[in-house]
């Protein structure tokens, strides 16, 4: 449980800067902040998979909420408009826990309300419940609720704004109220127990989303409010907003389902401290259907499903949460997307085809099979399913597939074209790359290396001497050619991008990945050199930084316009999901341990504060370079979450 009182409920600033998410399994979300006011555009009470896990809407963006008890009516919603905040409800929030799902607890007038918010696994639905939790002894008000939904109805990156052809209209049937706002689209549903419900027809206007406006992006919203919904707090009142019909709210108890339901990961998982039970929740929000298999959504509230991200957060998400199921689903259904040796970059929200402009997630994707047989001595499904697709890689990758990407006379692997962005470091605004690393990236040959050997190891097994062959003999080329050309005697430590005669000596976090993967090419010597350079001037308590201090080109605060941001995201910033590497390296280097429990205390005490501030209960995609680290860009991210619950259970 994470909780907070009224000394940061109370406070608008700051119950307005910590975030809540909950996710439904098939791609959809609800979001917001402690105070009830939306800050992002992304934020709202049920954003729709309609094409699961993508193709989402946002439906219904907030319920403007208020109590009357007895005649005195008190209002709990907070909004921000310009220059004012109103209605300020957040001023009557004691309480907000996130246990496991968001709860509420406003105090008015003696009486405390308790509301209650989670969705419903594998459906686009959104619960909320509301309640009388305590009255002062002896008083008997009558006390009421007053719902008015605010509909959104736009893309999830997308603000709504007051127009005519909107259809206001709604259709209703016992404990049921249902809109269709525009042709074409899904339905709403509100499945409720209210008392009363009345046609209003209003747009509220020009919300401001600070966020978005600090982001140098479009701010201000307006919304629809078709009707209000009262109800008699004498019970419980409920409301379950749906994509679909649903029964009676009276006849599922949606909230136990729920509750067991993330228990069960908990035990699943075997998680015994209390960070590792929030990391293993964390965990679970990322991971959803795609067909009959699965995927990772790579971070809330943006991004969708991404190849790269799935291969690096799948050990963590998934392994080290003892769901190796997923895990077999998840690289099944990648498989069946491998083309000229490639699996997807990312599955576009409503593309009809995956892109393919990368040039590392394939690797991790071979990676990812070798974290999975390790983890679960499942040799015959990767004989079975996955090995002649491996084989295929491989062979594209010798031969040569998009991008130019292929293996240069010396072993090692060539990428990248003019305008493009193949690794991680993939930051671009219009027509500009900020990090081309056209050439032989450092990371790339690590992957490319621990793959072959990765490789040789099936063929050994499954009898392919062949195959065996091959793989020795590309592996060996591949480590004799690394060492004799990306050693940087000068700095001590590996060159970031090799292109000819060009030696890139950018101090990046890259090189890592040359210790701390299963099959290194480095000596011992040299391993322990890259840790100490990477420790020196890239370590934070809360990911490593993407460029030394030390470089005139290093940006430690990631703000301002996006074309700001987008030429900070590699240049300074902080990346927590580059802790896994590291600490890997630190225990490959160091082996008497004393070393990597120093650093464990460190990222504990770094992440254990960080999921309680953002997004709650959830781990960030980056941070300010400089201290204090502030949390920048996604506040949930799926590597994040992934490599530090791997490198701590």
């Amino acid at each position: 449980m994470i909780k907070f009182g009224p000394e940061i409920c109370a406070d608008f600033d700051k119950s307005s800067s910590r975030e809540w998410l909950e996710t439904n399994g098939i791609g959809g979300f609800a979001c917001s902040t402690i105070s009830g006011a939306n800050t992002r555009r992304y934020h709202g009470l049920l954003t729709a998979a309609a094409q699961p896990p993508l193709g989402r809407v946002t439906m219904l963006s907030k319920f403007e909420e208020s109590v009357t008890i007895d005649d005195q009516n008190y209002e709990l919603s907070s909004n921000e408009y310009p220059d004012t905040i109103y209605p300020a409800g957040y001023r009557y929030l004691t309480s907000f826990r996130l246990d496991p799902f968001p709860i509420w607890i406003y105090s008015i007038d003696g009486i405390e309300i308790v509301k209650k918010l989670f969705m419903v696994y594998g459906e686009n639905a959104t619960v909320v419940k509301w309640s009388v939790l305590s009255r002062i002894a002896g008083r008997d008000s009558q006390v009421r609720l007053n719902l008015k939904p605010l509909l959104s109805f736009v893309d999830y990156h997308s603000l709504q704004q007051e127009t005519p052809e909107i259809d206001g209209t709604f259709e209703t049937e016992e404990g049921v109220v249902s809109v269709m706002p525009y042709n074409g689209m899904s339905s709403l549903f509100f499945t409720h127990n209210s008392a009363e419900l009345n046609k209003t027809g209003n747009w509220y206007r020009n919300f401001v989303y600070r966020v978005e406006k600090s982001r140098g992006f479009d701010y201000h919203e307006d919304l629809f409010q078709p009707f209000e919904m009262d109800f008699d707090l004498s019970r419980e009142a409920r409301i379950v907003i749906s994509a679909e019909h649903q029964p009676g709210t009276e006849n599922h108890d949606f909230e136990s389902r729920e509750r067991e339901r993330r228990n069960q990961l908990i035990e699943i998982a075997k998680a015994e401290d209390d960070l590792t039970k929030k990391l293993v929740l964390a965990a679970d929000q990322f991971i959803v259907s795609r067909g009959e298999g699965n995927t990772i959504i790579a971070g809330y509230p943006w991004f969708s499903d991404w190849g790269r991200d799935s291969m690096i957060a799948l050990r963590g998400l998934t392994l080290s949460t003892n769901r190796e199921g997923i895990a077999k689903n998840i690289l099944r259904e990648y498989a069946k997307h491998i083309s000229k040796g490639m699996i997807p970059n990312r599955f576009p929200d409503y593309a009809e085809e995956p892109e393919y402009n990368t040039v590392d997630a394939t690797l991790w994707y071979i990676e990812a099979v070798r974290g999975y047989v390790q983890k679960t001595g499942d040799y015959d499904f990767v004989k079975e399913e996955l090995y002649e697709k491996l084989a295929e890689i491989i062979f594209w990758h010798r031969k040569g597939t998009r991008f130019n990407i292929h293996i240069a006379r010396d072993g090692l692997i060539f990428a990248g074209e003019d305008g493009l962005q193949l690794t991680w470091m993939d930051a671009k605004y219009g027509d500009q790359v900020f990090t081309p690393r056209i050439g032989k990236p450092v990371e790339i040959q690590a992957l490319w290396y621990n793959a072959l050997k990765t490789m040789l190891d099936f063929a050994n097994r499954f009898k392919d001497a062949e195959g065996s062959e091959l793989y020795e003999s590309l592996a060996k080329r591949a480590k004799k050619s690394f060492n004799a050309e990306y050693w940087n005697d000068e700095q001590e430590c590996l060159y970031d991008v090799i292109d000819g005669k060009y030696r890139d000596a950018s101090v990046r976090p890259n090189q890592i990945f040359a210790v701390s993967l299963k099959h290194s090419m480095l000596s011992m010597y040299r391993a322990k050199k890259v840790v100490q350079k990477v420790e020196s001037e890239l370590f934070t308590p809360v990911g490593l930084r993407s460029l030394s201090p030390n470089d005139e080109r290093y940006r430690g605060v990631y703000q301002g316009s996006p074309h700001s941001r987008d030429s900070a995201y590699h240049q300074g910033t902080a990346w927590a999901w580059l802790m896994g590497a590291f600490l890997e390296s630190v225990r490959r280097t160091y082996p008497k341990g004393r070393k990597s429990r120093r650093y464990i205390e460190k990222i504990l005490e770094g992440f254990s504060a960080h999921l309680e501030e953002e997004g709650i209960g959830q781990i960030s995609e980056i941070f300010d370079g400089d201290p204090p680290h502030i949390p920048r860009g996604c506040f949930a991210q799926a590597w994040s979450v992934a490599e530090i619950l791997r490198v701590l259970k």
